[in-house]
């Protein structure tokens, strides 16, 4: 990923209602959800939720697919994934990359878990 790229993903994902979307969408997985029990889950309009499917959509964050009459909307994991590695480059320095969690506990990074 380059540095235009996560702009444009950081971007649409700055917003409070693209931000749940996304955030529904990933933990929903690869079956993903129609846009009618999106908008009753978040509870966003129609309207205003194709405005936000379209802008991550171009962000290249989430992909639509047709089944039947019904558009199906999903988190693409491969932008995702390249997202948070272009955010973690060169992490720490080359260093250990070992954090504190919220308990103070120290957490090592290598074990995250991709979607």
């Amino acid at each position: 990923m380059n540095s235009p790229a996560a702009i444009g993903a950081l971007g649409a994902l700055a917003q409070e209602h693209r931000l749940a979307l996304f955030r529904l969408l990933v933990q929903t997985g690869e079956e993903g959800l129609p846009a009618g029990a999106i908008a009753e889950a978040l509870d966003i309009p129609n309207s205003s939720l194709s405005f936000h499917l379209a802008h991550l959509t171009r962000a290249g964050l989430i992909q639509q697919r047709r089944e039947g009459r019904s558009l199906i909307y999903s988190a693409d994991y491969v932008a995702m994934n390249a997202l948070v590695g272009f955010l973690m480059e060169n992490c720490c320095g080359g260093e250990d990359c070992a954090s504190t969690d919220a308990s103070g506990t120290s957490t090592d990074q290598s074990e995250r878990k991709s979607a």
